[in-house]
């Protein structure tokens, strides 16, 4: 049996073809119902997870935006898909039947990936390969993994944030991730271990990356800079938020202001990133003239 049977080029295709497609699709869509409520409630609920809910919508951005290559693209049926769709299924049904979380997200995004295959083939994959696995970034991370990265580094936000504000001749006592001020005191949660923010540059960075198109190299040092931008905006707001705690006391920096400043180093970081891919991107087409 070939695994790639081709099809006839067509710059345009009969009704039945889209019709056939959105049935297709509609069943996918019906298959994962019981998935969207948990998942939708992660995204509203969970302040680490929010950016997840706004993945679907640039994945659907950028198939639109590739919509000249796709009507100039050999549609084809590819054998592996249907073997990735089926897989994918079963996992699915069992991830269900365990109360998997996690796995049942994750077949969501695989059995696309089978759905898209067997029906439009390796060329058209290849267009939608990186929106499709884009949407990888909408799964919440399991609260297992985010609970053993998520302590090492408030700990570490704790200690260089110590650092930083005795520097500035701010008394203040560390005892693992609380910090004691002479009128307040200040614990470094979970939430500002900095993973957030790590999850959603590492996202955004990876987004553009894809659009820097050219240059492996600078694609690399674009994503693997997501890292250190989120621990030194994250050290900032802590930071922050001790200064605040010591001059005004805890109330005011756990309330609106901690909140917004939460919001302002995430805006600093995004404006950091852009920069940088500006610059790469700059660089980019200089290198090639």
């Amino acid at each position: 049996m070939s695994v790639n049977q081709a099809v006839t080029p067509q710059t345009s295709f009969p009704l039945s073809f889209w019709l056939k497609s959105g049935f297709v699709f509609a069943l996918w869509g019906i298959a994962f119902m019981p998935v969207y409520s948990s998942l939708w409630d992660t995204w509203m609920i969970s302040s680490n997870d929010s950016h997840g809910l706004l993945v679907p919508f640039i994945s659907i951005f950028l198939v639109w935006s590739n919509r000249e290559r796709l009507s100039q693209t050999t549609i084809n049926n590819s054998n592996w898909g249907l073997v990735i769709l089926a897989l994918s299924l079963v996992l699915y049904l069992l991830a269900l039947a365990g109360h998997v979380a996690v796995a049942q997200r994750a077949m969501i995004v695989t059995s696309l990936v089978g759905l898209i295959l067997f029906n439009y083939g390796t060329s058209v994959f290849t267009v939608l390969a990186f929106p499709l696995f884009f949407l990888i970034f909408m799964i919440p991370v399991p609260v297992s993994i985010y609970g053993l990265a998520a302590f090492p580094l408030q700990l570490f936000a704790t200690n260089i944030s110590h650092n930083i504000i005795q520097a500035l001749g701010i008394p203040v006592l560390q005892e693992g991730n609380m910090l004691y001020f002479a009128q307040a005191q200040l614990e470094v949660v979970d939430a500002c271990s900095g993973l957030r923010s790590m999850t959603a540059f590492i996202m955004l960075s990876v987004l553009f990356a894809y659009l820097i198109n050219k240059g492996w190299g600078r694609r690399f040092i674009l994503i693997l800079s997501a890292i250190p931008l989120a621990v030194a905006a994250n050290l900032i707001r802590v930071t922050g938020t001790g200064i605040l705690a010591h001059f005004y006391g805890e109330k005011i920096a756990r309330g609106f202001l901690h909140d917004f400043s939460g919001l302002a180093v995430f805006a600093f970081g995004f404006i950091l990133l852009s920069f940088e891919y500006k610059l790469l991107s700059r660089h980019n087409n200089r290198y090639e003239k």
